[in-house]
């Protein structure tokens, strides 16, 4: 049984290709990712924005980072399962706060870098601009060898003129108010708690767009290429929106709630409608919903296998602070289940399964120089999610499981 409906309008696509066009087209957008990805082009941009004393320190600290090669010949790890388990870690929070843990990392001489960072952030003009993001970019990506996740919030305060271009090149009008003078911000009207619109959930009318715009804007001129998504109307527009531009992928939100293979299902109808030219989707990975049992999560891989699309990471938080869901959230003995099934998994730290001062939401969103202020301490407790991810990796490598960390933990990277 196939899809009834469209699940896009013809003008909702000539919106979103309008969109695409501004900012020059597949081609164009592709060439400028390409081109801000690089080392040299991140580093004269963040030494222009003051942030070249930084990229330094981070040089440094990557030198010593441990190596998975010393631990596997230190332990005689040996290979004898199918499964892979790829790392990730949660809660990064901009360049000052990424130096923070890189530094305690590089000084334990132990702990192995994650293969995927993933930061909440909001994409504000500021942080798009300033030498920061491209600075967290440069000491991730570039030196440390991670694949880094950006989260979009629609919700953000953007300039006048932001929102003057967005309404002209689409056509749409958006509900805003002005939180200060020349700034504008979406009306969010869904939001029961003080993070009732985390990651952007509420997109009413037609406020993909902004989604859309958002993630554009900071990929031509920062580079970064892998963003959050957590609500359907964002992902459908996502999809069709990226399905030309190769080198933009995303990461579907727990938020989203694909608790069971039924919610599971109706994604991957969207991933096949919008399938890209090349024949892969646009979503790359898909973390699951903390209400999911092993048993469930293995269905949802199994039926991702047969169904005909290629490969997608699929993703469970094995730890979470308690403002993200239950008290003392542990999902380690179930990732042994899924890989012992031979299924393949991404293990996602929110937490380090500890209550610590400032490992939770509210943290994402504290004002700027708050941030600032307090990144040393931030970066500690991300620190701390990096060694329990290193830790329990490392414990799944002993159990014969293939672990994948950054790229700077191996030696020959």
């Amino acid at each position: 049984m196939g899809l009834h409906f469209d699940l896009l309008t013809g003008k909702d696509m000539k919106q979103i290709n309008d969109l695409k066009e501004s900012y020059g087209g597949a081609q164009d957008i592709m060439k400028s990712i390409k081109n801000m990805r690089k080392y040299e082009v991140r580093k004269k941009t963040a030494e222009q924005k003051g942030y070249g004393e930084m990229l330094e320190m981070a040089e440094d600290y990557a030198k010593s980072i441990a190596k998975v090669e010393d631990f596997v010949e230190k332990e005689n790890i040996r290979t004898t399962k199918e499964a892979v388990v790829t790392t990730q870690v949660s809660g990064w929070q901009g360049a000052p706060v990424a130096l923070g843990c890189l530094k305690r990392v590089a000084g334990d001489g132990t702990t192995l870098a994650p293969k995927e960072m993933i930061s909440v952030m909001a994409l504000t003009e500021d942080y798009v601009y300033n030498g920061e993001l491209i600075s967290t970019l440069a000491m991730t990506e570039n030196l440390i060898g991670s694949k880094f996740c950006n989260t979009n919030l629609i919700g953000t305060p953007l300039s006048n003129e932001c929102y003057v271009r967005l309404e002209k090149v689409t056509g749409e009008k958006f509900e805003t108010i002005e939180p200060s003078p020349g700034m504008r911000a979406l009306v969010l009207k869904n939001q029961g708690t003080f993070f009732g619109n985390f990651g952007g959930i509420e997109v009413a009318n037609n406020n993909h767009l902004v989604y859309l715009d958002g993630i554009t804007r900071a990929a031509v001129n920062t580079g970064t290429n892998f963003f959050l998504n957590p609500s359907w109307s964002t992902i459908i527009a996502g999809s069709y929106y990226a399905r030309d531009i190769k080198n933009m992928e995303f990461k579907i939100s727990m938020l989203l709630s694909t608790q069971n293979a039924i919610q599971f299902r109706m994604l991957l109808n969207i991933m096949k409608e919008f399938i890209c030219d090349d024949g892969t989707p646009a979503i790359s990975e898909i973390n699951l919903g903390n209400g999911m049992s092993p048993e469930m999560f293995i269905q949802c891989a199994k039926e991702l296998q047969s169904s005909g699309l290629p490969d997608v990471l699929l993703t469970a938080h094995i730890r979470i602070n308690s403002d993200l869901g239950i008290e003392n959230f542990n999902w380690t003995e179930n990732a042994y289940k899924v890989l012992d099934a031979g299924i393949n998994m991404t293990i996602k730290y929110e937490s380090d399964g500890t209550s610590r001062p400032l490992d939770t939401m509210e943290t994402y969103f504290l004002p700027k120089e708050e941030r600032l202020a307090q990144a040393d301490k931030i970066g500690e407790v991300l620190y701390y999610k990096c060694v329990r991810c290193s830790e329990d990796a490392k414990e799944m490598m002993r159990n014969g499981h293939k672990a994948l960390f950054a790229r700077i933990s191996y030696r020959n990277h």
